[in-house]
């Protein structure tokens, strides 16, 4: 019986690739993950090569399948199931191979996962696991995106220009991916953006483009930028203009510019934020009405 791993067409060569994850759901707050990945995948022109079969991996009650009409039919209908895919990206001007895969999170059947795409990682030869990831964190939108993660061995970690995090608590396959990685002996890393939480609904172009930024200085490759950053001056055009009709958010924006002022030692003890949860329920309301109907 074949296994959940498909491989349409493999590449005839590889130049020391790397390959670059990013899952949707509990990884990707704001979509600044998948939306990075999806960006490279474009600009270096990736073509799709290989994906896993999503049969054993999800609960289609929790990640529907879409229907769609087939290109060039008004009355033919497809399933698009949540596969996992993988492009590969060749360019000239990239001086390494990128594999660029792009899912939802899976639910069921972590641990097979993970080892079918070491399993894709082995065939195709890769010298690296990069997974991209975004967080919610309380941290202003004004300020440059705080970056974060790990890496399996401190050069790695001091080239990608990693802060370390020591976070403890629940993970995503993104953590379950990297110990997977290590104890397979696989170079890993792992980069995620802080996002803002109290614009936790709407895509962070700011956070996908920082992602973008630090992966490309990592593989030494140069794309145009400007789709992302016209994205982002008009994100935080809107956040301008939101948080100064609310001298609420208003207020709260400050404390939290404080607030890592003084985590980086800019500035004079911030003291304890105020209580969030009935503020980030007004903040959201107020983020809802300024969106065009």
């Amino acid at each position: 019986m074949a296994g959940p791993l498909v491989v349409h067409e493999p590449p005839e060569s590889v130049r020391r690739p790397v390959m670059l994850l990013a899952f949707s759901g509990w990884n990707d707050a704001a979509e600044a993950a998948t939306t990075a990945a999806r960006f490279l995948a474009g600009a270096w022109g990736a073509r799709k090569f290989a994906e896993i079969d999503p049969e054993e991996f999800f609960h289609f009650g929790l990640t529907r399948p879409h229907v769609r009409f087939r290109a060039g039919s008004e009355s033919e209908r497809e399933i698009v199931w949540p596969a996992t895919e993988f492009s590969i990206a060749q360019s000239p001007g990239l001086p390494r191979d990128v594999i660029i895969g792009v899912a939802p999170e899976p639910h069921l059947r972590w641990k097979t996962y993970c080892a079918t795409i070491l399993e894709l990682g082995r065939r195709c030869h890769v010298s690296l696991v990069l997974t991209l990831g975004a967080l919610l964190a309380g941290v202003p939108h004004t300020r440059p995106v705080r970056l974060v993660g790990g890496a399996s061995d401190p050069e790695l970690a001091t080239r990608l220009g990693l802060r370390p995090t020591k976070y403890e608590g629940p993970t995503g396959i993104v953590g379950v991916l990297g110990a997977a990685c290590r104890d397979q002996g696989v170079p890993t890393a792992s980069l995620w953006a802080n996002v803002p939480h109290y614009v936790a609904g709407i895509e962070n172009p700011k956070a996908a483009l920082a992602l973008v930024e630090r992966v490309l200085g990592f593989v030494s490759a140069t794309v145009d930028l400007s789709e992302l950053t016209d994205a982002t001056r008009q994100f935080e055009e809107s956040l301008h203009e939101v948080v100064a009709q609310n001298a609420k958010i208003a207020a709260y924006v400050k404390r939290l510019e404080a607030s890592e002022a003084a985590e980086e030692g800019a500035g004079p003890e911030a003291g304890p934020l105020p209580p969030a949860a009935d503020l980030m329920a007004e903040i959201e309301q107020f983020l809802r009405q300024q969106r065009p109907d």
